[in-house]
């Protein structure tokens, strides 16, 4: 049998052009011929509403609520995809690195069968080192974005994908697709393929509960903004239209509520620390002009960051460490306004605990000894219960009102921090009310290393009891917000939180139980409020941003969605020109790494090799191909002596010269001679 089969111009492969059509002579098993009904499937009939467009082939971006499937949706035009496009290729993208067995076990692998192949493969995976092999010889392939985007950039032969290997290419939250994104710069791969005529492509199939504003408070930006999001996906935005009331019933909102305190009366430890610090202002001797804002403000923050760059540049230490140490006070500010005193007590104290075994010069002696002639001043205001945080009952009234019913109640706090959540955390463990209630706690927050950090496995555990009835609170980072597994919850609180819509909207579809409860714990007046009130409206605009877009005559659409294209283009390849000549403005030799804190050179730039186009080698140590541990550097502990002054850098991309590649060969020469020999 043959399958005649013909490529969207320029959107697809599924789309019949009179102008272009091209054959594949591949023989379909009859196996293959779909059969089966959407019903068979389990999809509600907004799912299907969704999917029709993807169905036909055409290149979409599946819009529904937390909550809503889209991820079912996505597995059935996967499975239509596979039984009905010749050497169908599916490759699933996730931004991050826990959601590819999540995907794989929860959803592709027991609704697709056992009649392809399936393989998760991520950085902790070994497939990633063959991954154009494991392309080649897979069905379906999940994975991290960095994967493919490594893989399409990469020459040699076991790694290396083209785009034209794959059919179909589903992006879950897809509103990642902006910017400098590794999502977007797969896509601007595809985009500029599709603009030199190129048509083998793979359909596209992307992944939102909410595109967002982009930062738009108006709606003619707002509509711009979705717009360029389809543009960087290519795609139409679909949403359910004739079937709204069922998803409104399969998805609930749940009842928000502001749950607001007044403002504490006193603070008499927040004022000893303001105190510290203007001290520590007149130790620096800033200039007159020089206008500090708030002290415990993300505005101080700012500043202050500012400050110990400029002491850096103008190896200024005092400036620098003043600087540094302003942060800390600043962080101990913020944290007292939302947990509890003792809790910004011993941040501070931590800090200072590292740093009297440092003491370096005078500078170090005047900041060391501030801390430690007012300790015990500021434990005692500490401990002192008149002047507790306020927020802290108010969060323990929400939180009785739930769990202290007879029902079996299932929530997440969602805080600001790694550090808050810890924080959080103890309190909870230790509040004998919210233990009479049976509250059984524990912490999510986001992989990585460190000591705040938790292994995927400690997360899945996490969930996995979570799930059982095990625990019944989470205390989260933004990390349970978006993508993450997680059941009904019948109550939500985001606690000292300052986030966007998008974030807003997907804490709120984690309280999907019937008669749950959005609540919003904050201080009368404070930003909190005024942020949540603006995400509501945000969300609204949003909402009407993606009407308006889907409104437009076909024609106008695909003609702004292409002018967008060129555009974007021609200003990636403009920013590409600017960061080559920004790498090469100096040789890596003559330019010296610094440690921030103490000035003295440590190496040069030719002494920085780069591993797998992603780690820089010099600090902590990564263990490379079984056989060499290397060190990794993060450059933002370093300042870098160029021979035009010095600067401080946030991010390896932004250094003013080329790191050279690590040979792995030239390693092993180096350090094993005699068995190479």
């Amino acid at each position: 049998e043959e399958k005649l089969l013909s490529l969207q111009s320029p959107l697809s492969r599924a789309t019949f052009l009179s102008s272009e059509v091209f054959y594949f002579r591949f023989p379909i098993s009859p196996s293959h011929r779909a059969t089966y009904r959407m019903e068979d499937f389990g999809l509600y009939a907004y799912q299907e509403e969704v999917v029709e467009r993807a169905l036909r082939g055409e290149n979409s971006i599946i819009w529904l609520p937390t909550g809503g499937g889209k991820t079912r949706a996505a597995v059935y035009v996967a499975k239509r995809h596979l039984e009905t496009t010749p050497r169908a290729k599916v490759v699933v993208l996730v931004n991050k690195v826990h959601l590819v067995d999540q995907h794989y076990n929860k959803e592709f692998k027991p609704h697709l069968g056992g009649g392809y192949i399936m393989v998760p493969v991520s950085g902790e995976t070994e497939q990633k080192d063959f991954f154009g092999s494991v392309v080649q010889d897979s069905h379906v392939i999940i994975c991290t974005a960095q994967i493919l985007y490594n893989a399409l950039i990469n020459s040699e032969e076991t790694r290396h994908v083209e785009l034209s290997d794959i059919t179909l290419l589903i992006i879950d939250e897809c509103h990642h697709t902006n910017k400098d994104s590794v999502y977007n710069k797969i896509m601007r791969c595809y985009v500029e393929k599709k603009l030199r005529g190129e048509r083998l492509l793979p359909q596209i199939l992307g992944l939102t509960a909410s595109p967002g504003t982009g930062g738009a408070k108006i709606l003619e930006r707002a509509v711009e903004h979705v717009l360029q999001i389809c543009a960087n996906l290519d795609s139409a935005i679909v949403s359910t239209k004739n079937y709204a009331p069922e998803l409104k019933k399969v998805v609930p909102r749940p009842m928000k509520t502001y749950d607001i305190v007044e403002k504490r009366p006193e603070d008499p430890f927040g004022q000893h620390l303001k105190w510290m610090m203007e001290l520590i202002h007149g130790y620096m001797n800033l200039p007159p002009d020089l206008q500090l804002r708030e002290c415990g403000t993300q505005e101080y923050e700012a500043d202050v960051v500012l400050l110990e760059k400029q002491g850096v540049k103008e190896h200024n230490r005092v400036l620098a460490q003043c600087a540094l140490h302003l942060r800390e006070y600043n962080d101990a500010l913020l944290i007292n306004d939302t947990l509890r005193m003792m809790d910004a007590y011993r941040s501070l104290e931590g800090f200072y605990d590292t740093k009297s075994a440092t003491v370096m010069d005078g500078t170090d002696i005047f900041l060391v000894g501030l801390f430690e002639e007012n300790q015990i001043e500021l434990k005692k205001l500490a401990t002192d219960s008149r002047y507790e945080n306020p927020k802290m009952a108010k969060l323990e009234d929400v939180l009785l009102n739930q769990f202290g019913q007879a029902v079996q109640s299932r929530g997440i706090l969602f805080s600001k921090t790694r550090k808050s959540t810890h924080c959080l955390h103890d309190w909870v463990c230790k509040n004998r009310a919210l233990q009479g209630a049976g509250i059984r706690a524990a912490i999510l927050t986001g992989a990585g290393n460190g000591i705040t950090y938790m292994t995927q496995h400690e997360q899945a555990d996490t969930i996995r009891r979570f799930r059982q009835g095990g625990l019944n609170l989470l205390i989260s980072t933004s990390v349970a917000e978006e993508g993450l597994d997680i059941p009904e919850c019948n109550l939500v609180v985001r606690y000292g939180l300052l986030t966007n819509e998008i974030a807003q909207q997907q804490a709120s579809g984690r309280a999907r139980a019937r008669e749950s409860q959005y609540s919003v714990v904050a201080q009368a007046g404070g930003r909190e409020v005024r942020r949540e009130k603006m995400n509501e409206y945000l969300e609204d605009l949003t909402g009407k941003a993606i009407a308006e877009v889907q409104a437009m005559n076909s024609h106008v659409f695909r003609k702004k969605i292409s002018d967008l294209q060129i555009q974007a283009v021609i200003a990636n390849k403009f920013a590409e020109n600017l960061k080559t000549e920004k790498r090469s403005r100096y040789a890596a030799s003559s330019v010296q790494l610094l440690c921030r804190n103490c000035f003295k050179s440590v190496a040069l730039g030719s002494n920085i090799k780069l591993v797998e186009k992603s780690h820089y080698q010099w600090g902590f140590e990564m263990k490379y191909k079984k056989v060499a541990m290397l060190p990794i550097l993060g450059i933002d502990k370093f300042a870098l002596e160029t021979p035009d002054g010095r600067i401080t850098v946030k991010k390896w991309k932004d250094v003013p010269f080329t790191v050279e590649d690590f040979s792995f060969e030239e390693y092993c020469q180096d350090n094993f001679p005699d068995i190479l020999d």
